[in-house]
């Protein structure tokens, strides 16, 4: 009897604590995503071999999956703070977004603006527009076959202040 209370308890500690991380989360607010595309590759590994303006390298030891999708922002809008499960490559194609990077004592900004690109190491970010216009960019995330690509950060950077 006493270890089905224990258990009871851990289980209500773990679902009052899951319910406070929901609170706490930031959400995407002003930010329209849609998925363009999701494809599955396998494992490979890629050199330039040539004398090439791009000095390039990857490797995948096990098949994943590339999704590619848009973000519509409208002015002022966030996209909350979040993660991806991999690396991110993000191009904005109109207006201009800043991200911040949640692991970032100082909170420097990294302003990308069209035509720019910016990576992302997936360990939780967010991207804001700041301006009064509308914003849109592109992002490639590099995700585990058939899993979630990104996954909600249960507060904002304590360095950053929102």
């Amino acid at each position: 009897m006493d270890a089905m209370k224990k258990l009871l308890g851990v289980s209500c500690v773990f679902v009052v604590a899951a319910c406070a991380m929901a609170a706490l989360a930031s959400p995407p607010v002003g930010v329209t995503p849609k998925v363009i595309s999701r494809g599955t590759y396998e494992p490979f590994n890629v050199k330039t071999q040539h004398d090439s303006l791009v000095d390039f390298e990857a490797k995948a030891k096990s098949s994943f999956d590339i999704v590619v999708r848009q973000h519509d922002y409208l002015p002022r809008a966030s996209t909350g703070w979040h993660t991806h499960p991999g690396p991110v490559l993000i191009t904005v194609l109109q207006g201009t977004v800043t991200f911040y990077e949640y692991d970032d004592p100082t909170c420097t900004p990294k302003v990308v603006t069209v035509g720019q690109g910016y990576v992302d190491d997936g360990h939780g970010h967010i991207g804001v527009n700041r301006t009064e216009q509308p914003a849109l960019d592109v992002s490639v995330i590099l995700a585990p076959v058939g899993s979630g690509f990104r996954g909600e950060l249960a507060a904002p950077n304590p360095y950053c202040g929102f």
